[in-house]
């Protein structure tokens, strides 16, 4: 079923969605533990504190508006795991120990530390980042708000080969990846099996595996430019996107560059010296694009950097995190309306998410419809990307809800 809708720009919304559940305060509160998986000290370090703060900014917002009127408290609390899977592996007992009800997860190494676990430890872990093949497994309880981040980059070679040459040639496409992630290694794997399955769309000239920092990349770069590239993939580490431009302006040549959501260019400026030195280059993202238009996400972010704490500039990256943050506290109210707000349990969360559709409304604006089954760890019916392109010096939505043409299992 659909949640009620709700007015962005209202704060109380959720007491005029179920009126019967806010006609008395209650008599007590009932805290609920959120493990917020996190990387400070790993290849996030950078972004991390804008990741965390939308997730604990929204937390706020929730508990003072919302859960105040329903009897549940959410307590986020951060867990630094580098982004290493030995690592999340060795702090999960702990974690679990303090008996959570539901979780934000991080990425693919927790992914892969987990996603075995979950289903026996009765916890289901929303995960703001794209999805990865080897998640995509019927009944896990690692649950994206995007799908696959191979579908997303199809979604972009799929347009971007239109636009680029009306459809009459395959667009010749690198990417930059690295193998030191389970993640990033799966980005480039599953891609070049999609390519090979896709001859007249792209040819995948290279995908090239460096490590996640390098401190150069023009020998890489000069031999995609020589192989014809005509934008190039940069969806892993920062560190390995600042890599790309600067190989570019060392060999004094220019190609798209194609950005993911961790890594965008709204958030990539600071680095390059202001958002003009990515001019021309995208963003492919199933979340919001950060544009500085007035659109109801950005309504919404101002909201929670007003009132709430957040304190981080607007990018895809927060974002993210605001999305990710915004299911999780709806599938609570809504499990608490069905249950009571003192009898949650990991798998009632699980079956809230799976039973319900959370809508674009729902959430603001910053997803479109989010709707789950046992097939796939992520929104898997007509799915969609969105597009952003930095064009006179800002970042525009060139193009949303593109659809994603078939991606098989790989």
């Amino acid at each position: 079923m659909n949640i009620t809708r709700r007015d962005a720009g209202i704060a109380l919304a959720g007491a005029a969605a179920y009126p019967a559940l806010f006609a008395a305060p209650p008599r007590q509160t009932t805290t609920y533990l959120i493990p917020s998986l996190a990387d400070f000290s790993g290849p996030f370090a950078t972004v991390m504190p804008l990741f965390t703060g939308a997730r604990e900014s929204v937390g706020t917002w929730w508990n003072a508006e919302i859960g105040s009127r329903i009897g549940v408290k959410l307590d986020i609390k951060a867990y630094d795991t580098r982004y290493d899977t030995a690592q999340t592996a060795s702090l999960w007992p702990g974690i679990l120990a303090a008996k959570p009800l539901i979780g934000f997860a991080l990425g693919g190494p927790d992914t892969a530390a987990l996603q075995q676990r979950l289903p026996n430890d009765k916890v289901v872990m929303i995960l703001g980042s794209a999805s990865n093949g080897f998640g995509w497994r019927p009944n896990q309880w690692i649950l994206s708000t995007r799908p696959t981040f191979v579908h997303e980059f199809a979604g972009f070679i799929d347009w971007f080969q239109r636009v680029r040459t009306g459809g009459n040639r395959p667009v010749k496409i690198a990417m930059v990846t690295t193998e030191a992630s389970p993640t990033f290694a799966d980005m480039g794997r599953g891609t070049a099996i999609w390519a090979k399955a896709n001859p007249k769309t792209v040819d995948l000239v290279e995908v090239v595996y460096v490590e996640p920092q390098p401190a150069d990349m023009t020998l890489q770069v000069r031999r995609v430019f020589n192989a014809g590239a005509e934008a190039i993939i940069a969806p892993a580490t920062p560190q390995q996107a600042v890599a790309v431009k600067r190989a570019m302006q060392a060999l004094g040549r220019n190609v798209p560059i194609v950005f993911s959501m961790h890594n965008s260019p709204t958030f990539m400026a600071k680095a390059m010296g202001g958002i003009q030195g990515l001019e021309g280059d995208y963003e492919v993202q199933s979340g919001v694009i950060a544009s500085p238009d007035p659109s109801e996400p950005k309504k919404f972010y101002d909201m929670l950097t007003a009132k709430y704490g957040l304190k981080t500039g607007w990018s895809a990256i927060v974002g993210a995190g605001i999305c990710q943050a915004l299911l999780l506290v709806r599938a609570v109210e809504v499990a608490a309306r069905k249950h009571g707000g003192d009898k949650l349990t990991g798998e009632i969360m699980y079956r809230t998410l799976m039973e319900n559709t959370f809508s674009t409304a729902d959430l603001f604006g910053f997803s479109s419809d989010i709707a789950y089954s046992i097939a796939a760890p992520f929104p898997i019916y007509k799915p969609k990307v969105n597009i952003g392109w930095v064009t006179g010096g800002k970042m525009t939505a060139v193009a949303t809800g593109v659809p994603i043409p078939k991606v098989e299992r790989w």
